[in-house]
C-alpha cells in the first residue's frame, strides 16, 4: 500500500512516515503542492495537508480530484467547520485535524479504502483473535462460530471500530462514521450501542471509554489476532 503525503512540517510528516511505515505502508512525502500534482508514481492514497508553502491545500484537492477518484484525506491544523466543509465538497474522502495519532490516520485510511475499493468477490469474513468474525460483504458477525443478532447501527459500529483495534476514536469521528456527518441529535445514543456491544460480545472484545474524548476496542488478550490472522502480540 503506497502513500503519499503531502506535509511540509518535517517532524509531523517523520513521525507519520515511522508510523505508517510500522504498518506496512509505502511512503512518499513532498512538501509543496506542486510536488504533488507533479507527482506521477504510483499511490493508493493521498494525505493532504492545507498549510502548504506554496498554495492553499485545498486548491490541490480540487485539482487531484479533477483527474480521478484517488482517495484523499485532508491532515490539517485548521479545525475550522468551514475548511472541513469545503475540504470534502472539493472532493477529499475524510478529514482529520491535527493532532492526532497515527493509528487514527492508520484507521482513516483503511475506512476510505473500504468505502472507495469495491471488496473482492471471494474475500472471507475478516477474523479478530480466535472467537469473532466480521463478515463485512454478507454484514454478519459471528461469535465462537454463531451469529450475532446485531442491530444494523450495532453492527455499523463494530465494524467501524475495528478497522484499527486499538485506536483511539473520538465521539465526533464515531457519530460521523457511523450515523452521519449532519447528525444533530444527542450522542448518548452512541453510549446506548456501546453497551450492547459489550453484552453480546462479551469476552471476545473490549470497548474501553476514554473520559472527554471517545472509545478505543481492543481484541481479548487470550486471541490477539489481526483481521488477517497474524499474531499480533
Amino acid at each position: 500500500m503506497r502513500v503519499l503525503l503531502v506535509e511540509d512540517d518535517e517532524p509531523v510528516a517523520e513521525s507519520l512516515r515511522r508510523g505508517l511505515k510500522r504498518y506496512g505502508f509505502e511512503v512518499e512525502w513532498v512538501t509543496t503542492g506542486a510536488a504533488a500534482l507533479a507527482y506521477a508514481g504510483p499511490c493508493d492514497v493521498v494525505l493532504l495537508d492545507l498549510g502548504l508553502p506554496d498554495t492553499d491545500g485545498l486548491d490541490v484537492c480540487k485539482a487531484l480530484r479533477l483527474r480521478g477518484d484517488l482517495p484523499i484525506i485532508v491532515i490539517s491544523a485548521r479545525s475550522d467547520e468551514t475548511d472541513r466543509v469545503v475540504g470534502l465538497e472539493l472532493g477529499a474522502d475524510d478529514y482529520v485535524s491535527k493532532p492526532f495519532g497515527v493509528r487514527e490516520v492508520i484507521a482513516r485510511i483503511r475506512a476510505v479504502l473500504r468505502r472507495t475499493q469495491p471488496r473482492p468477490p471471494d474475500a472471507g469474513p475478516d477474523r479478530y483473535g480466535s472467537r469473532l468474525t466480521v463478515d463485512r460483504k454478507a454484514a454478519r458477525v459471528r461469535l465462537d462460530g454463531a451469529e450475532v443478532a446485531l442491530a444494523p447501527k450495532e453492527y455499523d459500529l463494530l465494524a467501524f471500530l475495528t478497522e484499527e483495534p486499538g485506536a483511539l476514536m473520538s465521539r465526533e469521528q464515531i457519530m460521523e462514521a457511523v450515523w452521519d456527518a449532519n447528525w444533530f441529535g444527542p450522542t448518548k445514543t452512541l453510549d446506548v450501542h456501546v453497551a450492547a456491544l459489550r453484552r453480546k460480545l462479551a469476552g471476545a472484545i473490549t470497548i474501553e471509554a476514554v473520559r472527554g474524548v471517545g472509545f478505543r476496542l481492543e481484541i481479548a488478550e487470550d486471541a490477539h489476532r489481526d483481521a488477517h490472522g497474524a499474531d499480533t502480540s
